[in-house]
């Protein structure tokens, strides 16, 4: 790998108008003293105007403006080189903004303009045989003739270039167009593009887009000088050292992501990688991928996990059945919602794949055919199979396929001939017989997987998500609500497979994607340990809320969001609202983004506004926080000291450093009070016990942090072992990370703490540790090798959580 700063922990920043490449230089020092090594930074390049995210990049050849340009990323690489810190940056090769107007990008403009003869045709991903050499331009409110007959469409001069122009819109006219001598729609049918309404991107749409989202258009960057262009300021800010490593965007939409990985290892020298890539159950990450890792979302399933109790299945199952009024079954939601996104939100995505296989398959039934497509996107179990053109299939794929293929058709296989299913399945596969045209089953092999993740994003997280309500918590990027719980053993031996695998793969607990924070989702695990009381808490909330509900708030609407209020509370009313608003549409249940209920909405909202404003329903909110405390603390405190010093190399979301209770974005993109964290931390550096659990989260994590930087050979170097140690408690996580020498460090952290509270305590229980005597860095306590009381060492009655050094090595703070 580059040789540039070894990277061992990571903070990310999420850069936009309120976090610019100044401010972020302006937190340096406080992060520095918190103990990150790098400061991960959201995309930096030229995006649309506005943008609070980045990933919707114009222009790829300058450092976006709007953040400081180049200035000031220059001043940001000074600052943090002079506090010893490094910089990670994310990339977005998959995508980039259509923007308004779409002059801000030049190549767009230019295919725009001159269609497939343009030089940066082949920069998009674009079936121009679709509309007879042309590109769908789905931006106008209403249909073309509609926006005509208003005079809504006309021509304009701009820089001295006739164009086009639609409000803000504004679009080039081909070479030769004369404006004088045609009448405008006819002007308008001789261009490569076509004017349509943004309604019909759903059917029409022949460029390739990101997920569902019309305003980002698929780029090719398997096309080695389109990857050179847009990939050539992030490269030389590596090959330079400005930048130390890099976060690839949605892998799986790319053509050929071991491709992709692969190029962009040979430009930066191998620099430490981390790709988004979804790990569905206990998939892999392909081992040929030229990457350090994942960004995490693994691991935070396994982490989070621990905390969760898997005998509050049951019991908070019989609670949804009651107040839903009817079970809900997860696999039968699943499949319903990918049926939906199939054949409602994405079938312009589908008729470019028939279109592929009528051309290789000419003789199979088209109808036939399209069930069995359908069947295989719906039933695929993860976000892409593995498959490159005129490459042997793995086993593994192709078993894939088809068990999909089975899960999507259901009851109904039987009624699909098993020629036109084998056809298709070996066609998505690279190897059917008798293809008519042999470069349409290789782009068939390729779009067929960049089709899949789609429809697993919109149906699963961007729905289902929304909709199953037994614990919110567990519908997280990644995870899987109907997997209840990790056991500790299940921990270990994953993280023993991290250690050996990918012991440079990223761990995260929150991210700018996760539906909830860490600190969230740490409060609703409480559930699965106090079912019964949370029952009867539910049941009482739901009656002092009355007076806010009308009768179109829905039972699933209502407890999804009283699971979401005791999760972020103290939340104030227009924040749940526009949670909710957001929720409901997602869920696709009684609204939508798109023609939806607003009589709806404003009951939901009505009710957000009540329950948030009410002061014994407040008092009532307080009530079970107050008596569920003690267990979310151990829930915070645990999982973050375990994601911290686990193998891989941990990211902290801006915020996390205390306790967050943001929600999905926009939510978690809210300003980050800096100065008060970095107040706190002086107090307690100056010896002054932690106040609150704010304190104490940043003790744990200025602790773990300084630690993993001080001995970075113990977590990310040579040295960097992983051991579970014994423990005579399923209450206790223990490990240890080195290789049995001086520098070793043990990590001990209390799970399941409400089975301990009503057992009264830990009793005789022990945990064995390495020989010799162990300081703990958060109490300052000394505690002999061997068979350790875990009373002693992490007490009920004191921090759930130890991280101990051997004792001739003093605290790291």
């Amino acid at each position: 790998m580059n040789a540039g700063r070894r990277i061992v922990s990571t903070y990310r920043l999420q850069l936009g108008p309120e976090l610019t490449f100044e401010d972020a230089a302006a937190q340096v020092e406080y992060l520095a003293r918190l103990g990150v090594t790098h400061l991960y930074l959201s995309p930096v390049l030229q995006a649309t105007a506005g943008s609070t995210h980045g990933y919707d990049v114009v222009d790829h050849s300058r450092l976006d403006e709007e953040l400081g340009g180049e200035s000031g990323f220059r001043h940001l690489v000074r600052v943090a080189r002079e506090a010893g810190l490094g910089l990670v940056v994310d990339v977005v090769p998959n995508h980039m903004a259509t923007p308004v107007p779409v002059s801000l990008s030049q190549p767009l403009w230019s295919v725009l303009r001159e269609g497939p003869t343009s030089p940066y045709a082949h920069w998009f991903d674009i079936d121009w045989d679709a509309l007879g050499g042309k590109i769908l331009w789905p931006v106008l409110g209403s249909s073309l003739e509609q926006a005509l007959a208003a005079g809504e469409v006309t021509v304009d001069r701009v820089g001295g270039e006739d164009v086009v122009r639609y409000f803000d819109h504004v679009l080039p006219l081909s070479p030769g167009s004369d404006p004088g001598r045609m009448p405008l729609g006819s002007l308008l049918g001789h261009q490569h593009y076509r004017l349509a309404s943004w309604r019909d991107a759903a059917t029409e749409l022949n460029y390739r887009r990101f997920f569902d989202v019309t305003s980002l258009i698929g780029v090719r960057v398997e096309d080695p000088s389109v990857f050179e262009a847009t990939h050539r300021v992030v490269v030389d800010a590596v090959v330079s050292g400005d930048v130390d490593g890099l976060r690839i965007d949605h892998p799986d939409g790319l053509a050929d992501p071991r491709g992709y990985l692969e190029q962009l290892a040979g430009a930066t020298g191998r620099c430490w990688t981390v790709v988004e890539k979804v790990l569905e159950g206990e998939e892999r990450l392909p081992e040929d991928w030229a990457c350090a890792g994942t960004t995490g979302y693994d691991a935070l399933l396994r982490v989070g996990g621990l905390f969760v109790d898997p005998d509050g299945a049951e019991p908070l199952s019989a609670l949804s059945e009651e107040l839903l009024g009817g079970p809900q079954d997860l696999g039968s939601m699943t499949c319903e919602a990918k049926r939906h996104v199939v054949e409602r939100v994405l079938p312009a995505e589908v008729s470019r794949l028939m279109r592929l296989v009528a051309r290789a398959l000419p003789s199979v039934d088209r109808g036939a055919a399209k069930r069995v497509l359908e069947a295989l996107l719906v039933g695929m179990d993860r976000y892409r199979v593995h498959v490159r053109p005129d490459e042997p299939v793995e086993t593994a794929e192709a078993e894939a396929l088809r068990s999909a293929a089975a899960h999507g058709l259901g009851d109904a296989r039987n009624t699909v001939d098993q020629d036109v299913l084998d056809a298709v399945i070996d066609l998505a596969l690279g190897h059917a017989a008798g293809v008519a045209d042999p470069a349409a089953q290789r782009d068939f092999v390729v779009r067929f997987q960049q089709t899949c993740g789609p429809v697993m994003a919109k149906a699963v997280e961007d729905t289902v998500y929304y909709r199953h309500v037994r614990l919110v918590g567990l519908g997280e990027v990644g995870g899987d609500p109907g997997r209840f719980g990790v056991a500790v053993p299940e921990f270990h031996d994953f993280a023993q497979r991290i250690a050996t695998d990918w012991p440079l793969t990223m761990t995260t607990l929150s991210t700018h994607d996760t539906k909830r924070s860490e600190d969230v989702r740490a409060r609703l695990a409480v559930l699965s340990e106090r079912p019964a009381e949370w029952s009867t808490w539910v049941r009482k909330a739901w009656a002092m809320a009355a007076a806010h509900r009308d009768e179109r708030v829905d039972p699933l609407t209502e407890y999804f969001l009283w699971q979401t209020v005791v999760g972020a509370w103290p939340i104030s009313a227009e924040r749940l609202v526009g949670y909710a608003t957001k929720a409901v549409r997602e869920a696709k249940l009684h609204t939508a983004w798109v023609d939806g209920d607003a009589r709806y909405e404003a009951s939901v909202a009505r009710f957000c506004t009540g329950v948030a404003s009410d002061a014994g329903v407040a008092r009532h909110i307080d009530a079970w926080l107050t008596a569920s405390a003690p267990v979310a603390r151990a829930n915070t405190l645990g999982q973050k000291v375990i994601q911290l010093l686990m193998p891989g190399v941990p990211d902290l979301y801006q915020g996390s450093d205390l306790v967050d209770l943001s929600l999905v974005d926009p939510d978690n993109r809210r300003p980050v009070h800096y100065a008060e964290r970095a107040r706190r931390l002086a107090r307690l550096d100056e010896g002054e016990a932690p106040e609150d659990l704010d304190d104490e989260k940043l003790l744990v994590t200025s602790a773990a942090l300084r630690l993993r930087r001080e001995r970075a050979e113990v977590f990310v170097g040579e040295r960097a072992g992983y051991s579970q140690l014994p423990a005579s408690s399923d209450n206790l996580v223990a490990f240890s990370r080195g290789d049995g020498g001086p520098e070793e460090v043990v990590i001990l952290a209390t799970r399941l703490a409400g089975q301990l509270l009503d057992s009264g305590g830990w009793g005789e229980a022990v945990v064995t540790l390495p020989v010799g005597a162990w300081r703990n860095l958060l109490s300052d306590t000394v505690v002999g090798g061997g068979a350790a009381m875990l009373e002693d060492v992490v007490p009920l009655d004191g921090l759930p959580v130890a991280i101990l050094v051997r004792d001739d090595v003093r605290r790291t703070r």
